[in-house]
């Protein structure tokens, strides 16, 4: 029986797409949201000011919106955490910590040449993650 369930978030199409399943598929169960700031890629990616506090709180304060967004969709027992760095690593390692049964991910479906500039976190997850990892698209 799946009772805790890690659900990583981005503000994307197929971030939320995850959070519907999990709310179909165990609505009893809780939810951990995790968002992974990578410096480096996606919508995190800027340059680092000379202060990187400030920036590292400008990051968290979006997190803190996306959280808020994606609560609504879900059943009361809702966790999040926030992480920083290379986004399958940190999905890996909130899994690991955060003692879920579940990994649901949500998947860009990318294909040919496009998922291989652009990798594919879903795979990278499934292949490290130290539970099942559903992956929704």
């Amino acid at each position: 029986m799946v009772e805790r369930v890690l659900v990583p978030v981005d503000g994307s199409p197929p971030s939320r797409r995850a959070l519907e399943f999990v709310a179909e598929e165990w609505p009893d169960a809780s939810v951990v949201l995790v968002h992974v700031i990578d410096p480096k890629s996606g919508a995190d990616a800027r340059p680092l000011p000379s202060g990187s506090e400030e920036w590292y709180r400008e990051a968290q304060a979006e997190a803190a919106e996306l959280f808020e967004t994606y609560r609504e969709a879900l059943p009361a027992d809702v966790e999040t955490r926030t992480t920083v760095g290379a986004v399958p690593e940190g999905i890996t390692a909130v899994a690991e910590e955060a003692d879920v049964d579940v990994v649901v991910v949500g998947s860009h479906g990318r294909t040919g040449v496009h998922r291989v500039l652009l990798g594919s976190v879903a795979e990278a997850v499934a292949r490290s993650a130290p539970v099942p990892v559903t992956i929704v698209r």
